[in-house]
This record gives C-alpha cells, structure tokens and sequence, in this order.
C-alpha cells in the first residue's frame, strides 16, 4: 500500500492501524512518503522507521500527492500496489473487493468506485460531486474507459502495469494522467464499489477548483497524446 501523506498528523497513527488491521490474506507493505509535511506528520512517521512490513521516506521539499506517489511506486516490491490517502475518508475494509479481481486473474486495474454499489457515503458537496462525475465523464469520452469514478484515490494496480507507465503529473493530476496511460495500455480495467466518508476543508480537504481545471488539461495532454 503506497500512502502519500502531506500535513495528516491527526489522521495518519489510525490509518495506519486500520491498514494493519485488515487481513487481505497475505502479507502487506505499508509504504508511507511524508511530502516535506509542516505540521509534526514526519514525528510520527519516525516512530515507524525500521519496522519489518513498513518502508518510510521524506520528500526535502513539498511536491504534491503525484510525486509522493512516483517515490512510493518505486520502492515498491509487493506483485500488487495499492493506493491509501493518509486521511479517514476511504476505509482499508475495502481492500478485499479492490484486491478480489486481481487475484481472480480477472483484472490487472481495479478502481475503487465512490458512485457504484450500495456502500454507505457521507454526504457533501454536491458541486463536488458534480465536477468529479464531469470530469469522469469528459476522461472517458477521451480514454473510451466506462468508469464511474476516475477521481476516486482507491486504485490498485498488478506491480508489471504500473511498472510500465511513466507518470509526470506531481499533484491531482496524477488520476487523470494514470487512467489515459491505464487506457493505452490496453488492460483489463475492473471497477468495485466502496464506501466513503469525505471530509470537509475545515477538516483538511485539499484538492480546489484549480486541480480541477488542471485534471481536464492532463485529461486532453494525456488522453490523446501518447506522452
């Protein structure tokens, strides 16, 4: 599990633990990339350091959740990589469904869908979920994917997939950038349902209107041109 983490001091002890806790049925690694955090994250990260099944490293300066992505994807050595957000808004309950087609022999992607199925959400933000479904939309118009949920942290990848594509992007621009080279690829794409407990900005929410303008520019950079 590669876990970017940016200034999460009050969440990241228990996603943690709720990472340890879940019993996918083989062993985990849990790779956790503190983005050059403010706010004492790096203190507690520390505590981890050395601990067999934990691989932890520090960014010098703040770079965004694409790039702390990049630095954990490289490190990692597990045959499946699976994205975490270090906040509480995405239950690690979930990696049974993520994992399940993988491990079927029936997917090489899975994405983790917050609009399919009857898992319970929290409510907020309507203008929220209208710009993610718009841009999903606008993503598979241009990639010929039919997801529900391109936005969605929850992707979990075979180790060979991931290992092939070169990712740019070094903020929220990583999801529309990986779906298009996901789709170039020509893989075989699973989607699940999965619960979600969203935040909101008095709670940390950091992703703004400007990532959004800039995911429909990778969707268009990345969707159409092979770079």
């Amino acid at each position: 599990m590669v876990i970017p983490v940016y200034n999460e001091q009050g969440t990241v002890r228990e996603i943690i633990e709720r990472v340890q806790a879940v019993d996918i049925g083989f062993g985990k690694e849990i790779i956790l990339i503190d983005d050059a955090s403010t706010d004492g994250t790096w203190e507690t990260l520390k505590e981890f350091v050395g601990r067999p099944g934990f691989v932890i490293r520090r960014h010098s300066h703040n770079q965004g959740k694409g790039a702390a992505l990049r630095t954990g994807f490289e490190v990692a050595q597990g045959d499946i990589v699976l994205v975490q957000d270090a906040d509480l808004e995405y239950d690690p309950q979930d990696y049974i469904k993520l994992l399940a087609p993988i491990l079927q022999g029936k997917a090489d992607v899975v994405y983790g869908s917050r609009f399919a199925g009857g898992e319970s959400h929290r409510v907020l933000f309507f203008w929220h979920s209208v710009g993610n479904k718009m841009l999903t939309l606008f993503s598979n118009m241009v990639t010929n994917l039919n997801l529900t949920d391109m936005e969605t942290c929850y992707k979990a990848f075979r180790k060979e997939v991931i290992a092939r594509i070169d990712l740019k992007e070094s903020r929220f621009g990583f999801e529309p950038e990986i779906t298009a080279k996901v789709a170039h690829l020509g893989v075989r794409v699973y989607e699940v349902g999965v619960s979600y407990s969203g935040r909101d900005y008095l709670e940390g929410k950091k992703i703004g209107w400007q990532d959004g303008v800039r995911a429909l520019w990778c969707i268009v950079k990345y969707g159409l041109f092979r770079v």
